[in-house]
């Protein structure tokens, strides 16, 4: 039997904390009714059908890319890089994989077949499933940040660059975590 391998990303948006990619191969029998695109999810609910893949996946990894490597490799590379970590891991589980699917118009390099699919995060239950994966790990990760730099706020926005967000910023400035190559927009949009 052949399977798909699903990848999508987490924080490309962000101006702090990690970049997330999680890749899953669901079984045939995978109730793919429950899946949607993470976005369209409330926390609760993200949270209770990522609990659903890991149980019934037949494989998944979920892979992060530090702020330091996004300020010196750029977002995009360090998405395609955690991306193919997740991948990477997978493929070491010894599922016979045909083809990777990734969410986007980018793909990461890999000797196996491997498309992008634009909107694949709505229409892929691989994608879907692994946008699940790979939000639920990257909010988790954040409020843990938001212990350790609690002047920020980061169990809200999740780094996200909102108005309070902004606001916490130019207060008390950027925090270990976040991302320096987006200083200058961060602070003409504090100004």
């Amino acid at each position: 039997m052949k399977y798909i391998c699903g990848v999508d990303e987490a924080g490309r948006g962000p101006i702090a904390g990690p970049v997330c990619a999680a890749a899953v191969v669901l079984p045939e029998d995978f109730p793919i009714e429950i899946l949607r695109d993470s976005k369209k999810l409330s926390t609760r609910k993200r949270e209770e059908i990522a609990i659903i893949i890991k149980e019934r996946a037949l494989s998944y990894s979920i892979s992060f890319v530090n702020h330091k490597t996004i300020d010196s490799v750029n977002i995009l590379q360090a998405s395609l890089l955690a991306m193919k970590k997740s991948y990477t891991k997978v493929k070491m589980s010894n599922i016979k994989i045909s083809k990777v699917v990734v969410d986007g118009n980018q793909v990461f390099k890999t000797d196996d077949p491997i498309e992008a699919i634009v909107k694949g995060d709505s229409l892929i239950p691989e994608i879907m499933a692994a946008s699940i994966l790979a939000k639920t790990a990257r909010d988790a990760v954040m409020v843990k940040f938001s212990y350790l730099f609690p002047n920020w706020g980061f169990e809200k926005h999740k780094g996200y660059p909102t108005k309070e967000h902004l606001e916490k910023c130019s207060v008390w400035g950027l925090s270990p975590i976040h991302r320096t190559t987006f200083r200058i927009s961060t602070l003409r949009q504090i100004v």
